[in-house]
């Protein structure tokens, strides 16, 4: 650090100096050690800043491979949670993670390309993300044969507003109950609303007791509180008894109303219930083919079996789309365009998911309303049907832009505006779906379309492809379906199961294939009467 000539200066300066020289020279010795290592010192900390420099730099320059990296990561955690070996979560795709993602969409009934689309991945990652959550549904899944993935199915079909068999649960069952009575619970939920879950918990669906004497629970479920038309008739409903035998439960079915356990007898895995007015066994119903039974003449040429005929009676929505829910999981998920062998059975699995959704949206909307019970609010949406008539009456014989101006018309008539009117008609959407009164779904989504809102056009097409409410008229439902389908490819936000990919390609292509035809075009679009009116404020 010094320089040559100081070097003289420094050597004369320890000699002048006796006692105080040695001492002098420690310190100027000391002086000297420290400017050296200070010198090193600050040579490091210039030498740290252009690394942190040239790191800074090397950051900043790559923000946006980084964040791809970090989503392949992402990625690739999710697909080996799930058992599709993407080998290490390194961020880069390569062969054995596009083998993963083909696994993957093959389990899921994607096509299998190896690249994930955008709905794809973001189901992976959202499901993995909600595994880590836990709860019963990933822990019945994890002891099933399908293992964790299991759940994947599930939650697909509860976003497209469908039961699986089992409850949803890879490998089925309900904690503590009998793998017969699980399976029971699980076919009475997928034909009403209510998830197994909710029917344990109904007060009068579960009563168990010891029927035969061997000291085990046996179960009675009484499908009365369910709230499906499916398993009722006039006047009884279908009641399932299981009772214990060394081979697991033995499964009786029987109608009635208002049982309790006190109501059968059972030895071992046989039961019979008493005729409440005799106190006379009645045996039990052999198959449930016998559910819908209420009089009935033997056929010799089934072998004796006993038929019987269920009383007249209007179509039920509810029941027909418990049917299509038994359909479509028996036949591993909703049909696709690609996959459509059945227009009708296509359209009525998409009418019954929009019901579905309507339900839902207007339960929520009504929850909001202050002041009013369920009660009140179903009372003031009947006007609906009254309201519309003339407009409902028409749907058959008009073409949809004569009914849609009749419509808008009445709409500017109401003296409510656009969103007050829409809000109410959501909530009576609702109202009409759940207690199957047709007049009042139709007058709603009538009255829904009208507003501007045209994707709820397709529910007109269904009730007039189907007939629901209305005669059944396909080629007139061609135009409602044609408004929706136009409305939606045009951008409009879809109203039913944002998240199934194609369904507008699919309603056109089965609403066309049942009509014969190709789809007609959609023509170019009454005083008002009163109508209620919620607030959600």
């Amino acid at each position: 650090m010094f320089t040559k000539p100081l070097k003289p200066v420094l050597t004369a300066a320890f000699l002048a100096t006796s006692a105080t020289g040695p001492a002098i020279a420690d310190e100027l010795g000391a002086a000297i050690a420290g400017a050296v290592i200070g010198g090193v010192i600050v040579n490091e900390v210039h030498k740290n800043k252009q690394r942190q420099r040239r790191a800074a730099s090397t950051y900043r320059r790559a923000p946006t491979y980084s964040a791809a990296r970090a989503e392949n990561r992402e990625t690739q955690v999710a697909l080996n949670y799930f058992g599709f070996n993407a080998g290490a979560a390194d961020g880069v795709l390569g062969r054995r993670s596009r083998a993963a993602i083909t696994q993957y969409q093959v389990h899921m009934g994607y096509p299998a390309t190896g690249q994930l689309a955008p709905y794809e991945r973001n189901f992976l990652v959202s499901s993995y993300n909600r595994a880590q959550v836990g709860g019963p549904q990933v822990i019945k899944a994890m002891q099933g044969p399908q293992g964790v993935r299991g759940v994947l199915h599930t939650w697909r079909d509860e976003a497209a507003g469908v039961r699986t068999a089992g409850g949803g649960y890879a490998g089925g069952g309900y904690g503590g109950l009998p793998p017969e009575v699980s399976q029971a619970v699980d076919e009475i939920a997928a034909s009403s609303e209510p998830t197994g879950e909710q029917l344990l918990q109904r007060t009068g669906f579960m009563q168990l007791a010891d029927l035969n004497g061997d000291g085990r629970n046996d179960y009675v479920l009484d499908t009365s509180v369910s709230g499906s038309s499916f398993w009722c008739g006039a006047s009884n409903c279908s009641v399932m008894v299981f009772a214990s035998t060394p081979q697991g439960y033995q499964r009786n079915d029987f109608l009635a109303r208002g049982v309790t356990p006190a109501s059968f007898a059972c030895h071992q895995g046989a039961c019979r219930m008493a005729d409440p007015g005799t106190d006379t066994p009645v045996q039990a119903a052999q198959n449930r083919s016998t559910v819908m039974a209420f009089a009935g003449q033997e056929s010799a040429a089934l072998g004796g079996i006993t038929l019987f005929d269920q009383p007249e009676q209007s179509a039920s929505l509810t029941s027909y789309c418990s049917k299509v829910s038994l359909l479509t999981s028996s036949n591993g998920g909703f049909m696709t365009a690609d996959s459509m062998n059945d227009p009708e059975l296509a359209l009525g699995e998409q009418f019954c998911l929009a019901r579905t959704y309507a339900i839902n949206a207007g339960e929520a909307g009504a929850s909001k309303v202050t002041g009013a019970s369920q009660t009140q609010i179903d009372s003031q949406c009947d006007a609906f049907g009254p309201a519309l008539k003339p407009y409902l009456a028409k749907l058959g014989t008009s073409g949809s832009g004569e009914v849609m101006g009749d419509v808008q018309k009445f709409v500017l008539q109401s003296g409510m505006s656009l969103e007050q009117l829409s809000n109410t008609a959501g909530i009576c959407l609702f109202s009409g779906y759940r207690r199957d009164d047709m007049n009042v779904a139709l007058g709603a989504a009538l009255i829904l379309t009208g507003t501007g809102q045209r994707p709820y056009a397709e529910l007109i097409g269904h009730h007039l492809a189907l007939g629901f409410g209305v005669p059944n008229a396909v080629k007139r439902s061609q135009e409602w379906y044609s408004m929706a389908v136009i409305a939606l490819e045009s951008g409009a936000d879809p109203v039913f199961a944002p998240g199934q990919p194609g369904r507008a390609e699919l309603i056109k292509a089965a609403s066309t294939e049942l009509a014969g035809g190709r789809v007609q075009p959609v023509q170019a679009s009454g005083g008002g009467a009163a109508l209620p009116s919620f607030s959600s404020e």
